[in-house]
């Protein structure tokens, strides 16, 4: 499975909220140009990364964004889910499929599900600051 840059960009300006927390709130037009990435573009992940909880804005003169819990606390699995949608390798493993397209269940479903369930376990047991301190 491939992730977009949804998650490639939102966890490379995570990992700036993440080495400044406790510091106050970063404005958005920083770290897009400390990361080379769109401001309009990082507007939008963080639009979803609000509504997620996983950051706070800040409003005013000092604003900017903040991580709504330590980086300790938020994991990988909770970013990219935000992100991305559900974590699935194949459409056919997706909570709203029923049953493999062909109609019925496929023995390659089941292999799609066991990487599926494997995926989450692995970004589960990442965190922000795993990641920033090249824990994994």
């Amino acid at each position: 499975m491939k992730f977009s840059t949804r998650s490639e960009y939102g966890l490379r300006a995570l990992a700036i909220l993440a080495k400044g927390y406790g510091e106050g709130p970063i404005p958005l037009r920083q770290m897009a140009k400390q990361e080379g990435i769109s401001e309009h573009y990082l507007e939008q992940l963080f639009g979803d990364l609000k509504r997620a909880e996983v950051l706070i804005a800040v409003r005013g003169a000092s604003g900017g964004y903040l991580l709504a819990r330590p980086p300790q606390e938020v994991t990988l699995k909770e970013v990219v889910t935000a992100l991305e949608g559900e974590i699935a390798p194949c459409d056919c493993v997706r909570q709203e499929a029923e049953v493999c397209i062909r109609g019925h269940p496929c023995m390659v479903q089941a292999v799609w599900l066991f990487l599926q369930e494997g995926m989450k376990q692995m970004l589960q047991g990442i965190t922000l600051r795993d990641m920033i301190e090249g824990k994994i």
